[in-house]
């Protein structure tokens, strides 16, 4: 006759548990999702907010998700920015920049004083992008074509090349142990007698020690397609992740990065407005990273 209240007791002790843990549930996703360090992120590679068309599509959650977004947060608490500015990116110690927009005047100024206060950076800077859009040519929706990016790219040292009569297929590049998948890729090339970064994988990585801070530089996007991404894509990202991130940022550059936290980096971080080369002629309209 015990066992049936007992069973009734367990039943009840089960019930109760399982309660309990599915309202625990939403709050230890938040815990953690806090624990995560930030992550800023802007770009014509719609790596964020996916391919939408409206805001209300966008509402609806009809956009095509980018596959990056979900890898990225796995391990990174996603900040979505629209414009480079210093108080935008104070309090941030990582930028991923997806083939972003012709930056104006005050933004490249922005970024160059952040890197160098020791900010890190992974940038996609693609001369070529081969990925395929729901959006037409000339849509500003779509990702940008075409690198916009020569005069912050001069002011690091660095021309970014392009050669029309490669072959378009994909192609691997050897980079960090990891193969890194690209599609009509650009070279870069160092200027200057003392060069501020040291380039690998056949030219298509520069990594730029500035400063207090890194820079580690893709000639290309092509692993961050939306609709159709080479197997290899993921793994590449998070080898590139770690690289620009990790303990060994700042290594294969010209000097060793220092690691500062992001309190050093917004005290340090010098706004003195003088843009000198660091303007883009060809600016264009935002969209969203």
């Amino acid at each position: 006759m015990l066992r049936c209240p007992l069973a009734l007791l367990r039943s009840s002790l089960a019930l109760a548990l399982g309660a309990a843990l599915a309202l625990s549930a939403p709050l230890a996703a938040e815990e953690r999702e806090a624990a995560l360090p930030q992550l800023a992120l802007m770009g014509t590679v719609p790596i964020y907010w996916g391919e939408s068309a409206t805001f209300d599509e966008l509402l609806a959650g009809e956009a095509e998700l980018h596959w990056a977004r979900t890898s990225l947060e796995l391990d990174y608490r996603l900040v979505p920015l629209d414009y480079l500015s210093p108080e935008a990116l104070a309090g941030q110690q990582f930028l991923l920049l997806a083939q972003p927009r012709g930056l104006t005047a005050d933004e490249n100024v922005a970024l160059d004083n952040w890197v160098r206060a020791g900010g890190r950076l992974l940038l996609f800077a693609d001369p070529q992008m081969t990925g395929e859009s729901r959006f037409a040519l000339g849509d500003r929706r779509r990702p940008q074509d075409t690198a916009l990016l020569s005069p912050i790219l001069a002011h690091w040292g660095l021309e970014l090349r392009f050669d029309p009569a490669q072959d378009a297929n994909w192609q691997m590049r050897e980079f960090a142990g990891s193969p890194v998948p690209t599609r009509l890729s650009g070279t870069f090339a160092t200027l200057g007698d003392a060069p501020t970064c040291t380039l690998s994988a056949a030219d298509l990585v520069a990594q730029c020690s500035l400063g207090g801070g890194f820079a580690l530089i893709l000639a290309d996007a092509a692993l961050l397609d939306l609709a159709d991404p080479a197997p290899e894509s993921a793994p590449a990202l998070s080898a590139l992740l770690t690289r620009a991130f990790g303990d060994e940022a700042g290594q294969g550059g010209s000097a060793r990065a220092e690691v500062v936290s992001s309190d050093n980096i917004a005290r340090n971080q010098e706004y003195d407005g003088i843009s000198g080369g660091l303007v883009n002629h060809h600016e264009q309209g935002s969209a969203p990273p």
